[in-house]
């Protein structure tokens, strides 16, 4: 993926999911816990972007409690350097984080096991968390998401059609649906008024992330799930088998054969080109992030209403697929120093609750660190106006789909991707077979490995 997530954050809305009965106000069960502990917490940030907010939330932290919150940041692009040099000195900090299933690797003998907080209780999708056996080490304390976006005017138009091989999208949850529509769809594409199903799919040198890592991280999900392996062992992610190939290819080649743009001209479409062609109604899907409904209201002329834009998973014949979800996950994880003391560890359980639980921090996670959470703490009030990410905690919230998990974090770094970037755009232009397409994944993944192993 090519690194967005500053930008991603600064387009998020925030909120979290109702999972209660009620409708409004604070939900049950967002006490302080009993035996809370006291005293002053040293607390790591990663984002300098918001080293000022957590000034305003150590001094509510403290007015609320008589606690003291000390927040040091690390510049940008320094974390784990400085994470290194601090957890060494005798007042380390307690609070910091990790980015996953690789910083649990790195800092396992400084994570303690989160599985008894109360915030951990509240997470409503418990797979988001970095695990361990049944110990738990990190929280995601931001998510983000992604799929199929769909204007579900454009689908409604095209269900009203005569021979439409769905009534609703509701009958659209597997791949040979959603194939069996788009096909259907893309016939009768001047009827509908559209250039084609999919806007183009961006194959531009710099602008392929969306299927380089963001598509790719779905048949390496299924593989890995398969494998049962060990993510946080970087030797067991050393290699790959690519054995969801043709699952990538189906849906790879539904969205370049039924698009506003030829196979053959994919190389010269940018993110924009697709963004734009969506909110000005040239076509009805297109695959992005929670944090492209800024670049769809932002264009000039946008059709689109809001209320019409609609997530749909990224289906490619899996089985068992009917019950997936969403791709959401997250680089952002609290862990909690165990090598503290007992009551320090305790003390920053304590803060992170307050913080997503109490009226107080939850309103300066919606209004001033502006995340998307994973917990079930925020009221029906308290979801964003943003459509895509109300989709999104839609989707984690809905106990009878699993969310695909990011393993696009343990992709080999740039050259990878981009070498396999460029395979999909020759592939798109009939000058490579989709053979060579999927040996050069897996040699270049063992290569760049290695490489980076040191090999």
């Amino acid at each position: 993926m090519k690194s967005k997530l500053g930008l991603v954050f600064s387009l998020l809305v925030v909120a979290s999911i109702i999972l209660t009965a009620c409708g409004g106000g604070t939900p049950a069960g967002t006490e302080a816990p009993a035996g809370a502990a006291t005293g002053e917490l040293y607390y790591l940030n990663f984002k300098p972007e918001v080293a000022e907010t957590y000034t305003k939330i150590a001094e509510a932290w403290n007015a609320e409690t008589g606690n003291t919150l000390k927040v040091v940041t690390a510049a940008s692009g320094t974390y784990e350097q400085t994470l290194k040099s601090e957890i060494a000195k005798s007042d380390p900090p307690v609070l910091f984080q990790i980015n996953g299933p690789v910083g649990y690797a790195a800092w396992k003998d400084y994570t303690a096991d989160l599985s008894g907080t109360e915030l951990y209780k509240h997470l409503t999708d418990k797979t988001l968390a970095v695990t361990d056996g049944a110990g738990v080490y990190g929280l995601p304390y931001v998510i983000e998401g992604y799929g199929i976006i769909y204007n579900n005017a454009m689908m409604d138009k095209y269900f009203a059609t005569e021979g439409a091989t769905a009534a609703s999208m509701d009958e659209v949850n597997n791949f040979a649906a959603l194939k069996a529509v788009v096909e259907d769809m893309q016939s009768k594409k001047d009827a509908l008024g559209i250039g084609g199903v999919f806007c183009s799919t961006s194959l531009k040198p710099g602008e392929d992330w969306r299927w380089q890592t963001h598509l790719a991280n779905l048949p390496i999900f299924y593989e890995f799930r398969d494998n049962n392996l060990n993510l946080s062992d970087p030797a067991a992610t050393a290699e790959v088998k690519f054995q969801y190939a043709e699952n990538y290819k189906n849906i790879f080649d539904l969205y370049i054969n039924n698009s506003t743009t030829a196979p053959t001209l994919l190389g010269s479409k940018s993110v924009d080109d697709s963004m734009a062609e969506f909110a000005l109604g040239q076509c009805a899907m297109v695959q992005n992030g929670n944090w492209a409904w800024g670049q769809i209201s932002g264009v000039d002329g946008n059709t689109v209403k809001a209320e019409e834009v609609k997530y749909l998973p990224i289906y490619t014949g899996v089985p068992g697929e009917e019950k997936q979800g969403l791709n959401i996950g997250t680089e952002n994880f609290f862990a909690i120093n165990k090598q503290a003391t007992p009551e320090k560890q305790q003390l920053a359980a304590d803060f992170i609750w307050w913080l997503y639980s109490s009226p107080t921090g939850k309103a300066f996670v919606t209004n001033d660190l502006k995340f998307m959470t994973p917990f079930d703490t925020f009221a029906d009030d308290e979801k964003p106006t943003d459509p895509l990410a109300r989709e999104v905690l839609r989707y984690a919230g809905n106990a009878d789909l699993y969310s695909v998990a990011w393993r696009f974090t343990l992709f080999p770094g740039q050259p990878f991707k981009d070498a396999f970037g460029a395979a999909l755009l020759q592939y798109a232009q009939g000058s490579m077979p989709w053979e060579d397409v999927q040996q050069l994944f897996i040699d270049q993944w063992k290569a760049e490995k290695a490489k980076a192993a040191g090999g």
